[in-house]
């Protein structure tokens, strides 16, 4: 028997209001154009972007701007990223439905919701509380039941539910905290933008083997915000 490849209940809704979603044609259009053209041919990560309703995670007045081919701002100094990138990184991640993801740097929540149709268990820290709060509240009320959002500092992780099979960074720190790497199981995969400047950072991934060993490699210069500490003690 063929295995069944259960999808949220967020991407069922969508999939039956397809024909009702005033933005479902620029959506589709995000995808061929800005992501599947420029080389990212993942089946399941292109379903998803196609899916999730990104207008819905920018704020009212830049929801024209939703599926343009640039970042957008979300406020308090932080962004949504470039359809693309979103795509890119997502593929790069490799998340399989049987894993536990970690992202750092929930923002709008639009990532996690990508990912909520991927992976197995989503958790999600935002450092900023407007923000923290107002992904959780966006993705509980579209439904993504898989993925949960703390408030919290990116720098220590998510100790008590670690390890993660995947982990993904949305904001740049000058080095991947160590934390991080240490709550990556082995076989797991982390895929994080690194960098001191704005415009010296690249792309990085790290996969670690089983027997804990770390392998880097850089992928391609980006630009991400950078990433915040929490207030030490």
């Amino acid at each position: 028997m063929v295995g069944r490849r259960f999808l949220p209940l967020s991407f069922l809704l969508f999939g039956l209001l397809r024909a009702e979603d005033p933005y479902a044609a620029q959506r589709a259009d995000m995808v061929r154009t800005q992501i599947e053209d420029r080389g990212v041919r993942d089946p399941g990560v292109l379903r998803a972007l196609r899916t999730v309703p990104r207008h819905l995670f920018v704020p009212e007045a830049a929801r024209l701007a939703a599926y343009a081919d640039h970042p957008v701002s979300i406020g308090y100094g932080q962004t949504i990223s470039q359809p693309y990138i979103v795509g890119f990184m997502t593929e790069l991640l490799a998340p399989a439905r049987s894993h536990t993801v970690l992202e750092i740097g929930a923002g709008s929540g639009y990532q996690a919701a990508v990912l909520s149709g991927l992976a197995r268990q989503v958790n999600s820290i935002e450092i900023v509380p407007e923000l923290a709060r107002s992904a959780a509240a966006t993705l509980k009320k579209l439904g993504y039941e898989n993925v949960t959002v703390r408030l919290g500092d990116g720098y220590k992780g998510w100790p008590d539910a670690a390890p993660f099979d995947r982990i993904i960074l949305t904001a740049a720190p000058p080095e991947i905290p160590q934390a991080l790497l240490d709550q990556l199981a082995p076989g797991g995969r982390l895929v994080a933008p690194v960098g001191s400047t704005l415009f010296g950072q690249q792309l990085v991934v790290v996969d670690k083997t089983a027997d804990g060993k770390l392998k880097r490699r850089s992928v391609l210069p980006v630009m991400f915000v950078p990433m915040v500490r929490g207030k030490q003690p």
